[in-house]
């Protein structure tokens, strides 16, 4: 069941949006995120689980999870460019630069985008540490606002759910190929502690529709 978590858990928040589709703009970027999620996690649970029983052999679903990561990261920006801050948008702009420089470069220099044997734990790493500083700073822009419901709206839930999730999971990311080298049993109940962090934050991602429906 937990290990399905990454497929079953975006449909919780999809399933109600199924009967609350008025959601305002700034949401888009997320549920265009959530039905990316379920197909790339549907697919990558499918070979991973099944890999014998299809037509063409696959080798590896790791691909999936670092195009995964890369779509989450671009759509969550997406998310925090709709808000509308302009506190620290500079700061964010060049946090997307350097993002986007570092990705490419890591796969030139040092891990291989396909690589069969495991995840790219620099990728994954560095889309969670971009994900915390726009988190972080989305906060500190509201402590910045005169708005007495500071900690309140569909935005808040939104972020606050991402904000567990990338703090639960960015020492999982970094030490996760490490880890399967060192005791990969250890490595695979690790990963436990990651899909109760996403289950967690599709949950807050449904409870942000719900505010804003």
């Amino acid at each position: 069941m937990l290990d399905w978590s990454e497929v079953w858990a975006p449909l919780i928040p999809l399933v109600y949006l199924i009967f609350n589709r008025h959601q305002p703009g700034y949401l888009k970027p997320v549920i265009v995120y959530l039905v990316i999620a379920f197909c790339i996690n549907l697919a990558a649970d499918v070979i991973s689980d099944f890999r014998h029983m299809l037509p063409v052999r696959i080798e590896s679903n790791n691909p999936l999870y670092n195009v995964h990561s890369i779509l989450r990261l671009v759509c969550f920006y997406f998310f925090f460019m709709a808000l509308g801050q302009t506190d620290f948008i500079k700061v964010r702009h060049i946090l997307t630069i350097v993002g986007l420089l570092i990705i490419p470069l890591n796969f030139l220099f040092n891990e291989n985008f396909l690589n069969p044997d495991h995840l790219s734990g620099n990728l994954l790493a560095s889309e969670a540490y971009l994900l915390l500083i726009y988190c972080l700073l989305y906060y500190l822009s509201k402590l910045r606002t005169d708005d007495s419901d500071v900690f309140a709206g569909a935005d808040f839930w939104v972020v606050t759910g991402l904000s567990i999730y990338v703090v639960v999971n960015f020492f999982v990311f970094l030490f996760y190929v490490p880890m399967i080298t060192f005791d990969s049993e250890l490595a695979e109940r690790i990963w436990d502690f990651h899909n109760i962090a996403y289950i967690i934050l599709c949950i807050f991602l449904t409870r942000a529709f719900y505010e804003s429906a």
